[in-house]
């Protein structure tokens, strides 16, 4: 596994497509949780507040959002056209999870979080 320095750095080494899918599902997550702290944990971009919040990374055929398995599973009508597996969704360059989705997902992981507290 490569290491990486920074999410900038992460991002500048995944190509051109699936980089502006990252770069827009990071803004998306910065934007809903400005009080979490990017690092990278596992060589790959994740944000934490209160433990980890969540994590992606980009694949050869596909990217993933890696949270919390019980989001998986009682979020399973939003995230019914999408490839989900544990604490994963898998989703493409193509057809990028929807910013309504992401901000819905970052502020249960946070209430979630908070609430371990």
């Amino acid at each position: 596994m490569k290491k990486f320095a920074s999410v900038a750095a992460y991002l500048r080494a995944v190509p051109p497509a699936p980089r502006a899918a990252l770069q827009q599902l990071r803004k998306t997550i910065k934007a809903a949780a400005p009080q979490a702290t990017e690092v990278i944990s596992y060589g790959m971009p994740c944000f934490k507040h209160h433990g980890t919040l969540l994590c992606f990374a980009a694949f050869k055929d596909h990217l993933s959002l890696f949270m919390s398995t019980y989001f998986t599973k009682t979020l399973k009508k939003e995230l019914a056209s999408y490839h989900t597996a544990k604490g994963t969704i898998r989703f493409t360059a193509a057809k990028p999870l929807p910013a309504a989705l992401v901000r819905k997902l970052v502020k249960a992981r946070i209430r979630q979080n908070e609430a371990r507290r």
